[in-house]
């Protein structure tokens, strides 16, 4: 048994087991600018979403696990304690990459094994986080999605998907596909202090009007909006007016959600980072949930800022729809994870970052 399926032996609460359920065999390391990458073998790679999740898709493709990104709010950060690592620095710089994803998206995808559901990317870690770079995982998986012209969406906070805006624009000629960004905040103080390790967030702006232009739908999510730090009004206007003039298909406000393990180290990083708003948090999240009232309140300001900017909003469980939802009907955004949906048992491998 390898270093990595010795570590998943230990008591996790299932979810360890769950992944090596996914993984053949832990293959080898790789090291690149600080960054150091487990390379395993994926019995398989598309993979089902329990049903009691009531999540919008059934079904997912995540390439890698970890993230370079380093935000601090990141909900995925928990399972990499799963895996035997920790959910700070760990997390941030040990990458575990499915290195033969590709060759498994296409087995997967083949006639008589898959009847061609949605699939939804990006639903842990970031697909298009630095280490694609080197490993080209993701777009392996959109060019067999492509071919197969298998619908998907993807959501990233990362520039680097525009390297297959090519690629992207001809699967959408093929097939309904998908993208959002994930943009909380145009604040540059804010945005390098919680997530040092993404684009600028304007050059995200400049990407999602790219994508749009070239065919390829794709909408924003404001996400997480983070209390004290990126929910003031000038701030909402100012992220909300930049999307809506950017061609968005739709806008969607999601508030932070600090489920357990997130919290514990979401906390200790505010401590260090912002200690004036221990208090306020320690108040406004006793809970995974910020109170139903704040959740409320918000969703309606960003909505209305939506609509005064003449964009379109949607609910969260129509964020990976190619059409989006007009602003009158879309139902209120609440929390980062879970879609809409409250008081769920939050599910590894779902969004958002």
């Amino acid at each position: 048994m390898s270093e990595l399926r010795w570590r998943l032996a230990d008591d996790d609460g299932g979810q360890g087991a769950l992944f090596e359920q996914e993984v053949e065999r832990h293959i080898g390391r790789g090291e690149f600018r600080g960054m150091e990458f487990l390379h395993v073998q994926a019995r398989r790679v598309i993979n089902e979403v329990p049903k009691a999740s009531r999540m919008p898709f059934r079904w997912t493709i995540n390439a890698y696990r970890g993230c370079s990104h380093a935000c601090s709010y990141c909900f995925a950060r928990p399972t990499h304690e799963y895996l035997g690592m920790n959910t700070g620095e760990d997390f941030d710089r040990r990458i575990v990459v499915k290195v033969n994803a590709v060759e498994r998206v296409r087995a997967e995808l083949a006639p008589g094994r898959w009847a061609g559901a949605h699939i939804a990317m990006g639903t842990n870690t970031d697909p298009y986080q630095r280490c694609e770079g080197k490993y080209r995982l993701t777009q392996g998986i959109v060019g067999q999605l492509s071919s197969a012209a298998n619908p998907f969406s993807i959501l990233t906070k990362s520039t680097l998907i525009m390297r297959d805006l090519d690629l992207l624009a001809e699967a959408a000629r093929r097939t309904e596909v998908r993208a959002n960004f994930s943009i909380g905040t145009l604040d540059e103080e804010v945005w390098r202090l919680t997530e040092p390790g993404t684009p600028h967030p304007l050059r995200r702006v400049e990407a999602v009007a790219k994508l749009n232009e070239a065919g390829v739908p794709c909408g924003v999510l404001v996400a997480p909006i983070l209390p004290g730090l990126s929910d003031g009004p000038e701030q909402l206007d100012a992220v909300v007016k930049a999307c809506v003039e950017a061609g968005a298909v739709a806008v969607t406000p999601l508030l932070l959600h600090l489920r357990p393990g997130v919290r514990e180290h979401y906390m200790d990083w505010l401590a260090g980072a912002r200690p004036d708003l221990l208090e306020h948090y320690a108040g406004l999240y006793p809970r995974a949930y910020a109170p139903a009232r704040t959740q409320d309140a918000l969703a309606t300001t960003v909505r209305q800022l939506v609509a005064r900017h003449g964009g379109r909003s949607a609910g969260p469980r129509q964020t990976r729809s190619v059409k989006a939802e007009p602003a009158a009907s879309a139902p209120p955004a609440v929390s980062q994870l879970q879609l809409g949906v409250q008081e769920m048992t939050p599910v590894a491998d779902l969004p958002q970052r």
